[in-house]
């Protein structure tokens, strides 16, 4: 017989309740990239366990950090990619 160790998953929590003095602003994209993958799309709260109340603040965050242009959009607009030459 196999006996399986059945998975728990930790308990999420908000990090921006959990910690008063972390700065959700749109001029900390350090903090921001956190919430964004890598192809540019916000992170839904229930991956990453922030509360309701911050998840839309934190939407409105990333958006101005875009319009300002300190976070990118997509892929392609990521100075990190970079661009298929046609040859």
């Amino acid at each position: 017989m196999s006996f399986r160790k059945k998975f728990t998953p930790r308990k999420k929590f908000c990090r921006f309740c959990a910690d008063q003095e972390l700065p959700l602003d749109y001029k900390r994209p350090d903090i921001l990239r956190d919430f964004v993958t890598e192809r540019g799309k916000i992170i839904a709260r229930r991956i990453t366990g922030t509360c309701a109340k911050h998840q839309r603040r934190l939407t409105n965050e990333i958006k101005r950090a875009r319009q300002m242009a300190l976070l990118f959009y997509t892929t392609v607009h990521s100075s990190d990619v970079k661009k298929r030459s046609s040859l």
